[in-house]
Formats: C-alpha cells, sequence, structure tokens
C-alpha cells in the first residue's frame, strides 16, 4: 500500500511538472506571436524556472527514497541537466536575447515536455501495476 501511495504523489508531482513546462511553452508561444512583450515573458518564464528544478529534484529524491532505482536513474540525466545549467548560471531566460533563442528555448522546454510524458506514462503504468499487485495479494 505504501508503494502505491508513492506512485500515485510522484504522478502528481509529474502533472505538477508537466503544467509548469506547458506554462513556459505558452508564454514562449505567445512572445512568438507578439501577444507579450519580451521582458513580461522573461519575468514570467524566470519565475517558475526555480521551483521546476526543485520539484524535479525533489521526484528523483522520491524516487530514491522509496525504493524505484529505475525511475530515480530515467530521472537523473534531467536532474543533471538542471543542476548543470543551474550552476552555468544559464537557467534564467535573458529579456535582451530571448528572441535570438526562441528557438531554442521552445526546442528544450519541448524536448522536457516529451521527457516528462514518458515519465508520466511510467508511473502511470507502474501505479497500474502496483495496484493489480495489491489486489492478488488481498485474494
Amino acid at each position: 500500500m505504501l508503494a502505491l501511495f508513492a506512485w500515485l504523489i510522484s504522478f502528481f508531482v509529474v502533472v505538477a511538472l508537466l503544467v509548469v513546462v506547458v506554462y513556459q511553452l505558452m508564454c514562449l508561444a505567445d512572445l512568438e506571436f507578439d501577444y507579450i512583450n519580451p521582458y513580461d515573458s522573461a519575468i514570467r518564464i524566470n519565475q517558475v524556472v526555480l521551483p521546476e528544478y526543485v520539484i524535479q529534484a525533489g521526484l528523483t529524491l522520491l524516487f530514491l527514497l522509496t525504493g524505484h532505482w529505475i525511475m530515480a536513474l530515467l530521472c537523473a540525466p534531467y536532474l543533471y541537466y538542471n543542476v548543470k545549467t543551474y550552476m552555468d548560471k544559464k537557467h534564467l531566460v535573458d529579456v535582451t536575447e530571448i528572441f535570438n533563442l526562441l528557438n531554442w528555448e521552445k526546442k528544450k522546454r519541448l524536448i522536457k515536455l516529451g521527457y516528462l510524458l514518458l515519465i508520466l506514462f511510467l508511473s502511470l503504468f507502474w501505479m497500474i501495476w502496483t495496484t493489480l499487485e495489491d489486489d492478488e495479494e488481498l485474494y
């Protein structure tokens, strides 16, 4: 039952990460179609970058503490990328360069989105698997 609870928490954490990444993509799309100015777009994106990094680190830590080693290993490259960009001080969007890097920033977020969708489907699979396993133990 504890494993099911851990999978349920990880599912909602991954959904929260997906919401943050989609929000960043929407801000970039608004900038591309000139619905928002670069300053406001950069402010909105930069406000959610650190919470995204912290949530993702918490997800990896959750997988490590609950003994889900495969999922922790799958989350490790994303965590490494986040730590590396933070340490290199490249995690924030620069207002003056946002138009020059717009396509690159969108590609980064789309890759993150695809990666998180994979993690979401795997979490959902393991949550269902654990539920069915718990049901078999009851009978």
